[in-house]
């Protein structure tokens, strides 16, 4: 049995939505002081990877988990399909490149795993070739945390029918209209194939371990998340710098 099999994409059955939806408010706040703090030291970064399928929610996500946050402390970078400049470099090459300076919490709205997935599901490389990928990201995940840089890695598991109602309002929603795209039907086409890839990235590309996040409700994902991220950022224990100044020591 695979790794989403024992995880509930609705969430836990005993939260209580008013109760979870308060408690995330405080994650919030304190994500705030903590990414204040980790700015402020500008010795250390984050860099959390979204993973999911097409509306699984991770702009929203975003936006939600980072309200209360500076822009500036903050980015964000989405992964498309490479343009000739990156393509004509290793496929590592653009990724590196975004990765978070010192300070800074970046977040990857896909990342460097779609140059497993997509390969994978659609044959677009060799196995042999796809093997020596899962060991490459390991060992770049390994560089970023052994320089200063936490990554932390997230699976928004949404179920294939929420998927399916997602797309729908897309097409039947005038405001939401702007985010469909014929391409997701077509990937949806292949969700079981997606789904046995993903469960090969929980095995073997687990230098830095993966969180699957129950992602059928937004206030169940955006706690989830945000606790996470909390947790990690208090491990960090980044700490505001003393006055450094020989007129007012």
């Amino acid at each position: 049995m695979g790794t989403l099999a024992n995880h509930n994409p609705t969430g836990n059955p005993d939260w209580n939505k008013k109760e979870i939806k308060k408690e995330t408010e405080i994650l919030l706040e304190e994500i705030y002081g903590l990414v204040n703090k980790l700015y402020a030291e500008g010795k250390q970064s984050v860099l959390l990877v979204l993973q999911g399928m097409d509306a699984s929610g991770k702009d929203g996500l975003t936006r939600n988990l980072f309200k209360m946050v500076s822009p500036a402390w903050v980015n964000v970078h989405s992964f498309k399909k490479p343009n000739p400049e990156e393509a004509a470099h290793d496929y590592l090459w653009r990724i590196h490149n975004r990765t978070p300076e010192k300070g800074m919490v970046t977040v990857f709205n896909r990342s460097h795993y779609e140059d497993i997935l997509v390969p994978s599901v659609y044959g677009f490389l060799d196995n042999v070739t796809i093997e020596k990928r899962y060991d490459q990201i390991n060992q770049f995940e390994r560089h970023l945390e052994e320089n200063g840089t936490k990554v932390i890695k997230c699976y928004l598991n949404l179920s294939y029918e929420k998927q399916g109602q997602k797309l729908r309002e897309r097409i039947e929603t005038p405001s939401k209209n702007w985010k469909h795209s014929d391409g997701d039907w077509a990937t949806r086409e292949h969700w079981d194939e997606f789904m046995v890839v993903y469960e090969s990235l929980f095995t073997k590309c687990n230098q830095a371990p993966w969180h699957i996040i129950p992602c059928d409700k937004n206030w169940t994902k955006l706690y989830a998340v945000a606790t996470i991220l909390r947790d990690t950022l208090k491990e960090m224990n980044p700490q505001f710098p003393g006055l450094d100044s020989e007129r007012f020591s």
